[in-house]
């Protein structure tokens, strides 16, 4: 059985749908892997890396498709890759076949047998065939990136000669996969302030929801506590006083209060509730 992995000809796709690890397991069940030359250049793997790895490169598309059982790609092949293929090939890649519904007619007509990844079922069993999630993730910690290069200044507290120059304050529209990337492993990483209570409202709401990254103020208390009452959370102020903590309405455990604007850490991991 012959794996043939293509070279992405889109503008600005730096992907590549294998890596010389990939490769080696592959190889390790049998398979003989095909790579296109230069397939790699733009996610900096060389051929040489490739053919360390066991895979035979070559220049030719055209007689590696025609050769070729299973085709990879990250993007939808266009239309000479499709004439290529032999009938009954099967294609592994993202196609978007809601908008690229001239290229599913093709490749319907050529015979190939096509798996539009972004329809596999997100569910754990499905966890590393997960396209969507894996790259909403590295999309946010990117999107964090570009923000701060853009930025222009400082996104910590710095002490300066001239003065302390303030944490950068980010608004994050969404807390999906992409959302808590961007809050988690950027925006904290490099030192930006959360508001905590609005922080603890994006862990529990999940997809859909608004999140604001910035100082803890009097703002975030109250939308940390509008949230609260919109889940039926809370009870007497004065029974919560009176207990001297915090009650999870799971476990019913008291925990005492960290800070006024947000439930305590013990809470939030025991049993996600406020």
């Amino acid at each position: 059985m012959k794996l043939a992995v293509l070279k992405e000809r889109r503008s600005g796709e730096a992907r590549v749908a294998a890596t010389p690890e990939s490769v080696k397991k592959l190889k390790a069940l049998g398979i003989d892997i095909l790579v296109e030359s230069g397939a790699g250049a733009g996610a900096r793997i060389s051929d040489n890396d490739f053919e360390a790895a066991g895979a035979v490169v070559t220049p030719d598309a055209g007689q590696m498709l025609a050769e070729a059982d299973i085709v990879l790609s990250v993007r939808g092949p266009g239309e000479a890759e499709i004439a290529a293929m032999k009938k009954g090939a099967v294609l592994a890649c993202l196609l978007a076949p809601h908008t690229e519904k001239d290229a599913i007619a093709k490749l319907a007509g050529k015979g190939v047998t096509a798996f539009a990844m972004e329809f596999v079922p997100r569910i754990s069993r499905a966890q590393a065939m997960d396209v969507l999630s894996s790259q909403a993730n590295l999309a946010g910690y990117k999107a964090v990136i570009d923000a701060a290069a853009t930025f222009g200044r400082a996104m910590p507290m710095m002490m300066t000669a001239a003065g302390t120059i303030a944490p950068a304050r980010v608004f994050i529209m969404g807390v999906g996969v992409a959302g808590l990337q961007s809050l988690e492993g950027g925006v904290e990483i490099l030192g930006g302030q959360v508001d905590a209570g609005v922080r603890a409202l994006g862990h529990h709401l999940g997809d859909g929801a608004a999140l604001v990254v910035g100082d803890a103020g009097v703002g975030g208390r109250r939308r940390w506590a509008a949230a609260r009452a919109r889940r039926g959370g809370g009870g007497s102020r004065r029974r919560r006083r009176a207990s001297g903590g915090r009650r999870c309405r799971s476990s019913r455990a008291s925990f005492s209060r960290t800070r006024r604007m947000g439930p305590t850490t013990t809470c939030e991991k025991r049993c996600g509730n406020f």
